[in-house]
């Protein structure tokens, strides 16, 4: 079960790469759902898959931090995998919008304005995990805005 574990909590080992984990799994997942998305006819397989990965990656994470001896290891990227995942399923398919979701994502997780920065401190994997879906949740409103205003400002 600890494998498991672990194997979630760094997304198939994405975490172990020693240069930006996070970023190589917003990468991953970015790439994994551009690919896929034409190929899922329902909204509602993103939200179940999302639900999966929220519900797995918070004993992970919470896992992790006591595997990795630290708090929010740079190991553990299964946050960046459903906040990535987040924005992703709210925005239109689009090769633009999944490229501006993939940096505008990168920012908040980087940045972590109010209250990203405050969610971590939740403590264990659900502070970890909610860190990041507050991230998803920005870029996804970002996103949302730009095609609002868009007609109004072009």
């Amino acid at each position: 079960m600890n494998r498991i574990l672990l194997t979630v909590a760094t997304f198939f080992n994405i975490g172990r790469i020693t240069i930006a984990p996070g970023t190589w799994a917003s990468l991953v997942t970015t790439a994994t759902l551009f690919v896929i998305r034409p190929y899922i006819h329902s909204p509602i397989s993103g939200i179940i898959s999302l639900v999966l990965i929220i519900i797995m990656g918070i004993p992970a994470a919470g896992y992790a931090e006591k595997y990795f001896n630290k708090k929010d290891p740079h190991e553990c990227v299964i946050d960046e995998v459903a906040g990535q995942m987040l924005c992703l399923i709210l925005i239109p398919y689009s090769l633009t919008f999944y490229l501006a979701a993939f940096f505008i994502f990168r920012i908040f997780d980087i940045f972590k304005p109010f209250p990203i920065r405050q969610a971590e401190k939740i403590g264990s994997g659900l502070g970890i995990m909610m860190d990041d879906l507050i991230a998803g949740l920005y870029t996804a409103g970002i996103l949302r805005l730009v095609m609002v205003l868009k007609p109004l400002i072009f």
